[in-house]
């Protein structure tokens, strides 16, 4: 979400503008969104939960300041030319609404699976 929709406002994420990669002190590069990282990635990204939902908030927080923000005919406006047909505001926008229930479904088959231990 911070990636995709700090994008539609043409400004920093939260992650680097309110420091949240420093509080997390991670061993990957500032700019690093998780995309395509390995399995020794993956097991390098450890937080405790506070610092997880700290994050989640602020993101969420500026995700809602952002779409209350657009009207209508910001929907169409191009925000990636990089792919054929170029990407608009509302097709990222589902995007990230798809992404986040995909990942919402992948937590809870991992919940659903420590559950059945």
């Amino acid at each position: 979400m911070d990636d995709h929709v700090s994008e539609i406002a043409d400004s920093p994420q939260v992650w680097t503008s309110q420091d949240w990669v420093g509080r997390f002190g991670l061993p990957l590069p500032d700019s690093d969104t998780g995309y395509g990282h390995t399995t020794d990635q993956v097991a390098a990204v450890v937080a405790p939960v506070e610092l997880l939902v700290g994050y989640h908030d602020a993101v969420q927080s500026m995700v809602a300041d952002v779409v209350a923000g657009l009207d209508v005919d910001d929907l169409d406006r191009v925000i990636d030319r990089r792919w054929d047909p170029p990407v608009t505001v509302g097709v990222r926008l589902m995007s990230v609404i798809t992404d986040d229930l995909a990942h919402l479904g992948q937590a809870a088959y991992v919940l659903g699976l420590s559950q059945r231990r």
